[in-house]
């Protein structure tokens, strides 16, 4: 599932985007020249937009003019503000097509804060229309060129069970819509072969915990990924982060290659210290240090400014490898920097193909067929998580018999009634607390539909239908493995109405507890996180049931915690279902003369056990209502919380 842009800072710190323009074309302090074209071409109409959205016909040269960023930190009601932080520093380069350009620059110089710039990853209020423009034409918004960048981000966040063809199959059905299925195979098929995935698309993705394809195999699924709807420009963020030198070289020996077969690319990504065998596919080098440019050209220029500083760079390095070591005073050297001549060929004439509003605005499909999609995909991956699936099948099988076990063949005395309440508070607690094993699957999947939906691939909302359809006869399926064992060597009410009611029962409290968890995910961090906020909810839930504590002695203040515990409305539904139709029989006698039929013998039956519960009438359906409401509930919210994220946080 790229990460979302975040502020290297804390939550509550704003940050500021400015640009200095400046007619003249000279820059000064820490910027570099740029080169511009002189004559501009109208953009195309709507349908040669619609027809270019897809296949990469128009070179596009970006430039970027005085880009300039600075963090403002807001220090807390008692501490004094905290001096901004600039990161970048009035940067400015050109980038064209059918060429690489690699941001090289030492760690915390603001080398992936420019690219997220560059992609579009800032919010609307954030961007500097003046500062970013394609062939010559102003960008008005970050989302332009959203639509126009494909963006790696350092991180690779795919779906680990699913296979590497797949991973790119889905991606081409939620983006390419106007293909048919055939030409989107195709799509795949020729984006396999070049990216060199063809030995491994059948195999799974995998992640650090789950063994899948290498690193190097699974950066180029990343860039497939971006590179499945052909976009214009490609910005990768350190896609040899991680590698060994053989498959850093491979990947960008892959983007180089990939870009040259296009001739219309245009390609940029940062790097902290390329080897000496990457200088051949890298066109130009733009040194970052303090958020300044220190260099923007080629390798060659970068020597000659070496050997203009007196410096011989020694045989055991490279180039850039010294120029690291003595970036400071390539930095101090500014007049050589501003009068360099462009790095980019002047005079051509480029057309500006604006991005179709369709993409940006709209969503690709109708909401059956993104249910759809989402079902198949996320069936796949739940039934392939075997840690999941294996352990909730053998914990509601092995929880079950063992219960039954335990409280094998009860009578009908008093005693029984006590373990009777006994075995369903059990029961309760042992399912609520089992649905913590899909906390990882929600959090790893979070990061992936965020991206997804926050790029307009499909709507939260039926992202959270697909997962109720995929969910739902799944846990049926655990409630029937857990209820027949348990409901028959227990002995409870014999009837088939109770006993389907029982499996309707445990259905709906796993169905409660999964819809809890999602939502508790959807506002945790991580998993330990999580992890300790659903048990601590639980045991909330457990403790104000009435089981431990009864309704008439919780504190008023806490008399909320009651309405609201998951436990109570299943408890009190189990309860009526087994006595309700007992309501007659004796559960505690006068005398041992079990025979006699006078009912003043009888000091308990099933109709006392429901009144000492506060149990007078049939209260089950009502409960499923209640139960049903909260299983919705939480999905609701969940998804509000998530589709908000998806709308204000860019990815």
């Amino acid at each position: 599932m790229a990460k979302c842009f975040k502020k290297p800072v804390t939550a509550d710190d704003t940050i500021i985007l400015f640009s200095t323009s400046d007619s003249n074309e000279e820059l000064s302090g820490c910027s570099s020249s740029s080169s511009s074209s002189s004559n501009h071409s109208p953009p195309p109409s709507a349908t040669a937009t619609r027809s270019h959205s897809t296949t990469t016909s128009t070179p596009y040269k970006l430039i970027v003019k005085n880009l300039s960023y600075t963090i403002k930190r807001n220090g807390g009601p008692f501490q004094k503000p905290k001096p901004n932080v600039e990161i970048l520093k009035s940067v400015s380069f050109t980038a064209q097509s059918s060429q690489m350009l690699a941001i090289v620059g030492p760690s915390g110089t603001g080398k992936s804060t420019l690219l997220r710039i560059i992609s579009g990853r800032v919010k609307e209020k954030e961007f500097d229309p003046n500062s970013i423009s394609l062939n010559d034409h102003s960008i008005s918004s970050p989302a332009q060129l959203r639509a126009l960048c494909g963006y790696v981000a350092q991180e690779d966040d795919l779906l680990p069970f699913l296979t590497v063809k797949e991973t790119l199959m889905f991606r081409a059905k939620f983006q390419l819509r106007q293909l048919n299925s055939q030409d989107r195979k195709n799509r795949v098929d020729n984006l396999l072969q070049e990216l060199g995935l063809l030995q491994v698309a059948n195999s799974f993705v995998g992640d650090e915990e789950n063994r899948g394809i290498s690193g190097g195999e699974r950066k180029r699924v990343s860039i497939g990924v971006e590179l499945i709807h052909d976009p214009p420009i490609l910005l990768l963020d350190e896609p040899t982060s991680g590698l060994d030198s053989s498959a850093a070289l491979n990947v960008i020996e892959l983007v180089s290659s990939t870009m040259s077969k296009s001739k219309q690319k245009t390609v940029i990504f940062s790097i902290h210290q390329p080897s000496y065998r990457m200088f051949k596919h890298i066109s130009h080098f733009l040194i970052l240090s303090h958020g300044c440019v220190a260099h923007n050209g080629t390798i060659k220029l970068l020597e000659e400014r070496i050997s203009h500083l007196g410096y011989e760079i020694p045989l055991q390095l490279n180039t850039l490898e010294f120029a690291m070591e003595i970036i400071s005073k390539l930095e101090d050297e500014k007049p050589n920097i501003c009068s360099s001549t462009p790095i980019w060929n002047k005079g051509k004439n480029l057309n500006f193909y604006p991005p179709n509003d369709e993409g940006v605005k709209g969503y690709f499909y109708n909401r059956g067929l993104e249910i759809r999609i989402l079902c198949s995909r996320f069936s796949k991956v739940i039934y392939r998580t075997k840690q999941l699936f294996l352990a909730r099948t053998m914990q509601a099988l092995v929880g079950g018999i063992s219960l039954g076990t335990v409280y094998v063949k009860l009578g009908k005395d008093e005693v029984s009634v006590g373990e009777r309440l006994g075995l369903f508070a059990f029961s309760l607690s042992f399912l609520l607390s089992s649905t913590v094993e899909a906390l990882p699957i929600y959090l790893q999947e979070r990061k992936v539909i965020m991206k997804e939906s926050s790029r307009k691939a499909y709507k939260m909302s039926s992202y959270m239908i697909a997962n109720t359809l995929v969910f739902l006869p799944f846990l049926l399926f655990i409630a029937l493995l857990f209820s027949i064992p348990v409901y028959w060597i227990v002995g409870l009410n014999p009837t088939i109405q109770a006993f389907s009611f029982f499996v309707f029962n445990v259905w709906l409290i796993i169905s409660m507890a999964s819809s809890l968890v999602m939502f508790l995910s959807s506002i945790s961090p991580d998993f330990i996180a999580g992890n300790s906020l659903i048990c601590t909810v639980l045991g909330a839930f457990f403790l104000f049931s009435g089981y431990f504590i009864p309704k008439e002695i919780i504190p008023k203040y806490w008399m909320f915690m009651y309405y609201l515990s998951l436990y109570r409305y299943p408890l009190d539904s189990m309860i009526v279902n087994e006595y309700w139709g007992m309501r007659n029989d004796c559960f505690s006698w006068a005398t041992n003369d079990h025979t006699s039929s006078s009912s003043s013998n009888c000091l308990m039956n099933g109709g006392d056990v429901l009144r000492n519960r506060g149990l007078d009438r049939d209260i089950r359906w009502e409960n499923v209502g209640l139960m049903i409401g909260f299983f919705v509930l939480y999905r609701v919210v969940c998804w509000v919380i998530l589709a908000r994220r998806a709308a204000t946080t860019i990815f």
